[in-house]
């Protein structure tokens, strides 16, 4: 019983270890987040919910279950995805 009270322990050190290296102060700091091309515009009454950028493209995913496509560059609307059913 002694035994495995040991292992439990050193196991819980050996977590909260690992940790305070993973996530303590020299850890690496976040990525940058990528930014909106300035002349992104949703069309009237579009929400969006969430963001997705790919290489020359910015998708948005809006409440109205839409998922619009823009140029990166340009910021014009490329296409328009519904989802709903």
């Amino acid at each position: 019983m002694l035994a495995l009270t040991a292992v439990m322990i050193a196991g819980i050190v050996a977590i909260v270890v690992l940790l305070v290296i993973r996530l303590g102060p020299g850890a690496a700091p976040a990525p940058a987040l990528p930014e909106l091309p300035a002349g992104l515009v949703l069309p009237d009454g579009a929400v969006a919910q969430a963001v997705t950028f790919g290489p020359g493209w910015v998708a948005v995913v809006t409440a109205d279950q839409r998922i619009l496509v823009f140029d990166a560059a340009e910021g014009r609307l490329r296409q328009a995805l519904s989802l709903a059913p």
